[in-house]
C-alpha cells in the first residue's frame, strides 16, 4: 500500500482569505490593532503561537483563538477555493491505487465541512486534524497519528504540503516529503527544509507523487 498524505490549506484550497480575515476579527475584538502587510505566514501553523507572534498575551491566547472560530465557522471557511485542477489530480492518484488522506492542522471538525463542501472527501480515504483544544495540530503528532490509524509503513508513504511544518512533520515520521510553492510557504522555505521535490504547478501533483513514491 502506498499512502499519500496532504495538506488542506494552501495545497488542496487556496484558504487565506478566511483565515486571515477571521485573525483580523479577533485581534480587533481583542481591542489590538488589525492586520496589516503581507501576513501568509499566518496560513499553515496553529493558531495560538500565531497569535502568540502577533502579540497576543498568553493569557488571552485562548479567548483570541475563540473569537477566531466565531467569525470562521460562521463566513471564514466559505472563503476559499480549490486550486486549479486539485480534484483532477485527486482523482488520478487513487485511480492509480493510492490511499489518500488528509493530514491537517485544522480541527477536524471544521477540515471535513471543507472537506464536503468541494468534494475532496470524495478521494480520501481518511481524514486526520487536530482537536479542538490544540491536540494533533503538530504535525509530526498528527502524522504518526495517521500513519497508526492507517497501518502505512513510512517508507511507503508521503506527506504533501505548503508549509516547513509539513516538511518537518514528514522527517520527523521518517516520510518522503512534496512542497507546493503554489501555497503559502514559498520554494525557498520548503527547499531550506529538505523537502524531496517541490511543484510550483497543482496539476503536476499525481506526476510527481507517483515519481517519488512509484506503486
Amino acid at each position: 500500500m502506498a499512502t499519500v498524505f496532504l495538506d488542506l490549506d494552501g495545497t488542496l484550497t487556496d484558504a487565506g482569505e478566511g483565515i486571515l480575515n477571521s485573525v483580523d476579527y479577533a485581534l480587533r475584538k481583542l481591542s489590538l490593532p488589525g492586520l496589516s502587510g503581507d501576513n501568509r505566514w499566518i496560513v499553515g501553523p496553529p493558531l495560538w503561537p500565531s497569535f502568540a507572534q502577533l502579540g497576543v498575551q498568553n493569557e488571552d491566547l485562548d479567548r483570541a483563538v475563540g473569537f477566531y472560530r466565531e467569525r470562521y465557522i460562521e463566513t471564514g471557511w466559505k472563503e476559499n477555493k480549490l486550486y486549479d485542477g486539485i480534484l483532477d489530480q485527486l482523482a488520478k492518484l487513487k485511480e492509480a491505487g493510492y490511499t489518500l488522506c488528509l493530514a491537517t492542522s485544522k480541527p477536524h471538525s471544521y477540515a471535513r465541512k471543507i472537506t464536503a463542501y468541494f468534494g475532496i472527501s470524495n478521494f480520501m480515504s481518511f481524514e486526520f486534524g487536530s482537536e479542538l483544544d490544540g491536540r494533533n495540530s503538530d504535525k509530526p503528532a498528527l502524522l504518526a497519528h495517521g500513519l497508526a490509524v492507517v497501518g502505512a509503513q513510512v517508507d511507503r508513504a508521503i506527506m504533501v504540503g505548503d508549509r516547513v511544518y509539513d516538511i518537518q512533520g514528514a522527517q520527523a515520521n521518517g516520510m518522503k516529503a512534496l512542497g507546493v510553492s503554489y501555497g503559502y510557504g514559498g520554494l525557498a522555505e520548503l527547499q531550506e527544509a529538505g523537502a524531496d521535490a517541490t511543484i510550483s504547478d497543482p496539476q503536476k501533483l499525481a506526476e510527481t507523487v507517483s515519481g517519488l513514491l512509484p506503486l
